[in-house]
């Protein structure tokens, strides 16, 4: 990539910034300029190389050298067309041992009759993300059989904030006894992380931030503000399929498990007596209805079987919502694996919805490039669901470019001593 560099080191003005998203099946870069006055992100680059087979497992990168040289190819296309070169890169983190969680931490004031001061925000804050540090990280440690120190904080936010009950968007000169803070921080494995870490390195490139892809994807709508809004977000990748529940504006946690688009390619080539590469090209078609009526259903009855697994591991993650007394009727779906018709259909039978709390009948709808509020496709090749993720990447870089307000600054701070 060296030499790319070289050629484009004399057009770096502006602020530019490349999405990341390592995928089991794919790597996907975006090159994108950041304008903070706007709140915007315009696409300039898009970049896409497929994985060997080996390279990742479940989302996790097991080839630290194969998964570094996809990366590159991917960042060179990307480079070619925008005749740029970013310094920074937002990476993408999923898979099983990936876990996001919200933790509400009450603080009683000692005198509620004063007003709270920046001084006293920073002191909740700091107590209460370390409470929740220490909460989650224990039931991490325990659900994965990693040790404490083995589990690093990867990003934190704050969803809900309350007085006395009474919600606020900034404590900060508010009276009151009980100061309710409701943050969402997400975990990984420290050899996990470290992969990525390195991979970014070798890259030569400045990581701004390593973020929960599903986090990522629940934000991109630019409806994390509204009180009003509740929904389930699913991303169905190659090697993972992650979860994500909002309610009220809030979101609740994550939850990924390792049953992805590959599982179904490898399902199609057991049936059909092919090999990989034919049953990924079948499988496509299939989902594109690009098939005769006779494979059609041939296809169909293979992958059967298969979507009610995928399905069970759907009902098992939104069964863990144990703090959600019901789940929002509305599912958004993206990425590749989502395009396969018997998930939507899965989602849509009856018994499946009988055995979870549903408010009403869910409705499914797919997320697509144009949803995305803040990024803005000025290269016209993203154009599916496959897309999304990157460019929910690039969304959440536009949030750290911008300016934050005093409970999210103290929130990042407490954040860095944590990982530190």
């Amino acid at each position: 990539m060296g030499i790319f560099n070289k050629i484009f080191s004399s057009k770096k003005e502006g602020n530019y910034v490349l999405a990341l998203d390592i995928g089991t099946e794919y790597v996907k870069s975006l090159i994108f300029e950041v304008r903070a006055e706007e709140g915007k992100g315009y696409v300039i680059g898009v970049g896409i190389k497929k994985q060997k087979l080996g390279d990742m497992q479940s989302g996790a990168v097991t080839d630290i050298a194969g998964v570094y040289d996809a990366c590159e190819k991917a960042i060179v296309e990307a480079e070619e067309m925008a005749k740029v070169s970013p310094s920074q890169v937002i990476l993408g983190i999923a898979g099983e041992l990936v876990k996001g969680k919200t933790t509400t931490v009450h603080y009683e004031r000692s005198k509620p009759q004063s007003k709270i001061d920046i001084s006293e925000l920073k002191n909740i804050i700091q107590k209460v993300q370390w409470k929740a540090f220490d909460k989650v990280r224990k039931e991490l440690s325990w659900e994965t059989g990693f040790s404490e120190l083995d589990v690093k904080l990867i990003n934190a936010a704050i969803v809900d904030v309350r007085v006395d009950g009474y919600k606020v968007t900034n404590p900060l000169g508010f009276q009151g006894k009980d100061v309710s803070i409701a943050t969402f921080n997400a975990y990984a494995p420290l050899v996990h992380l470290g992969a990525l870490q390195s991979i970014a390195s070798e890259l030569d490139l400045d990581l701004l931030s390593v973020a929960c892809q599903p986090y990522a994807v629940a934000r991109c709508m630019g409806m994390e503000n509204s009180v009003e809004f509740s929904a389930i977000f699913i991303d169905i990748g190659g090697g993972t399929t992650d979860v994500a529940v909002v309610r009220d504006g809030g979101i609740e946690g994550t939850k990924m498990f390792a049953l992805g688009g590959r599982a179904f390619t490898k399902r199609l080539s057991q049936e059909l007596g092919i090999n990989f590469k034919d049953a990924e090209e079948i499988k496509i078609k299939y989902s594109q209805g690009d098939l005769s009526d006779d494979m059609m259903e041939k296809v169909k009855k293979a992958l059967d079987s298969d979507c009610k697994v995928w399905l069970s591991g759907i009902e098992l993650a939104l069964s863990e919502f144990t703090n959600v007394d019901l789940l929002p009727s509305q599912i958004l779906m993206c990425g590749g694996g989502s395009l396969l018709p018997g998930i939507k259909s899965s989602l849509l039978s009856k018994p499946w919805l009988e055995n979870l709390p549903f408010a009403k009948e869910p409705r499914v709808y797919y997320i697509k490039p144009e949803d995305v509020t803040n990024i803005i496709d000025k290269t016209g090749k993203l154009k599916t669901q496959q897309d999304i993720t990157p460019m929910a990447l690039a969304n959440l870089a536009i949030d750290l470019a911008g300016e934050e307000d005093p409970v999210h600054r103290i929130l990042r701070r407490a954040v860095q001593m944590i990982q530190t």
